[in-house]
């Protein structure tokens, strides 16, 4: 009778495994390969469980479009590299002598690549508190007056453009920020815009924080006629202190507010705490200077005053993978190279990923990387490549980390929507990182299967469909529904 039970159970599991697979490929084979907006896209799909058996497939060796869910790879890469409780630094320190309460010489803002620094995320430390660590510092030091500069140093990356793959309308964007050095306040910068009273009229463009020393804003900008809404945009570069806002603002849209990018950082940090020494009883006017753009003399001794730190990586991780933070993905990407070879530039950055990739077990085929965010339209990786990367994943020593950084559909992130008619044990199954571009939508992570098949790791790619996202979307989460239905 035991004999009997025994084969009836394990044949069951064979029958449960058999049949969630097949659900998932049977959804591929019906659904997906018959309907007439998916006939045209290019579409790559793997589904692995633990016993590395394909649970679904359909064209999984062919390299693609990854948009955000490359940030899978920069992030777990990075808790590899680094290790999770990896934190950057930021130095304070002075040049030059003390005499009768006066620094006779320059103060130095040393940045180590910390992306929170300023940042208004509950997990950076408030900008108030960090400055108010380095000012105590200088007081200590007897110091009540500067007679000198603030110079900003954001030599700790190579500073770039973002890779050529990037769009130019990128570079100006909220969502476009690059990793610099010495970052401040996620490296956007705000503006109100006030349209005219009538049609033609310039509109009104205030800089509203944090501010940048020497920005020049070109405004381009008029005010449009009314109904024709928000038709702004954003232009912005690093090769001189300017922007550009172009377009058209509606006459009848009021007061708005704007978010961009900016491209130089470490001048608004510096600025915000020359304003900040100054409320705090430290007499000085210094001058805001850029490390790029004074002479260093071999005999001046930086001489270190304090330093701060950030959050621990895991918990920058999380934020970067549970809402799709761009800047902190390029920067942890950077990092990678910086800590690594030394050099933290986009060249060094990515070889130096892949020799990671490497140690680990992975196998490189089928991955091609630009950036760390996955914005570049030059990222090109198979769904075999994230399964075979998500197993060697799963048998780090900071999986656990990894793994609660990916968002789940319904809870908090970019999968809040994601499945938000189905039962709650659907959802709690699935740990997912979505990307999208412009036809492109893809989701790559984990799903937990049956008691059989264990922990499903897969990836889901959808390129150059010709429908809108919103039509292609209900199919997209039928198949993670599928991959995450079993009985």
């Amino acid at each position: 009778m035991k004999k009997f039970l025994f084969v009836f159970l394990l044949l069951s599991s064979f029958a449960t495994a058999a049949f969630a697979q097949s659900k998932a490929q049977n959804y591929i084979d019906k659904e997906l390969k018959t309907d007439p907006l998916f006939k045209n896209a290019i579409i790559g799909i793997l589904a692995i469980d633990q016993n590395g058996n394909k649970v679904a497939e359909w064209n999984s060796n062919l390299p693609m479009l990854t948009a955000s869910t490359m940030k899978t790879i920069t992030t777990g890469v990075g808790l590899n590299a680094l290790g999770k409780d990896f934190k950057y630094t930021t130095r304070i320190a002075y040049t030059g002598k003390i005499a009768d309460n006066i620094l006779d010489g320059d103060i130095i803002i040393i940045g180590g690549g910390d992306p929170t620094l300023g940042s208004s995320d509950t997990l950076a430390f408030a900008i108030d508190s960090i400055f108010g660590v380095w000012t105590k510092a200088i007081k200590d030091l007897g110091i009540t007056k500067i007679d000198g500069n603030i110079i900003v140093d954001d030599s700790y990356f190579v500073r770039e453009q973002m890779p050529d793959s990037w769009s130019w309308g990128n570079f100006g964007a909220s969502y476009g920020p690059a990793a610099s050095g010495l970052s401040f306040y996620e490296n956007r910068q705000s503006f109100k815009l006030t349209p005219g009273e009538k049609a033609g009229d310039k509109v009104e463009v205030t800089a509203v924080y944090p501010q940048v020393p020497g920005l020049e804003v070109i405004n381009d900008l008029v005010t449009g006629e009314a109904k024709t809404g928000n038709q702004c945009a954003y232009y912005v570069q690093d090769m001189v202190c300017a922007s550009q806002y172009t377009g058209s603002l509606a006459v009848d849209k009021g007061v708005v507010n704007e978010t961009n990018s900016n491209r130089f950082p470490h001048l608004s940090c510096g600025y915000h705490f020359r304003e900040y020494l100054l409320k705090n009883g430290i007499e000085s006017l210094p001058e805001i200077l850029d490390i790029k753009d004074i002479e260093q003399k071999a005999d001046q001794a930086r001489i270190p005053i304090t330093e701060t730190y950030s959050p621990e990586l895991w918990k920058i991780v999380n934020v970067t993978n549970r809402i799709s933070n761009n800047m902190y993905a390029e920067t942890i990407l950077k990092t990678i190279g910086k800590e690594l070879t030394g050099t933290g530039s986009y060249d060094s950055s990515i070889v130096a990923l892949n020799r990671v990739l490497e140690e680990m077990g992975v196998d490189t085929e089928g991955f091609t990387m630009e950036d760390g965010s996955g914005l570049s339209r030059q990222n090109y990786v198979s769904p075999k490549f994230f399964c075979n990367y998500y197993e060697k994943m799963q048998e780090s020593g900071i999986f656990a980390e990894f793994f609660n950084s990916l968002p789940m559909p319904g809870g908090p992130g970019t999968l809040k929507s994601v499945l938000k008619n189905e039962e709650q044990k659907i959802k709690d199954r699935i740990h997912a990182k979505s990307g999208s571009l412009s036809n492109v939508r893809c989701y790559a992570g984990y799903v937990q299967g049956n008691k059989r098949q264990g922990l499903i790791r897969f990836a889901i790619l959808t390129n150059n469909f010709a429908a809108r996202t919103s039509q292609m979307q209900p199919k997209i989460e039928g198949f993670l529904k599928a991959l995450a239905d079993w009985k």
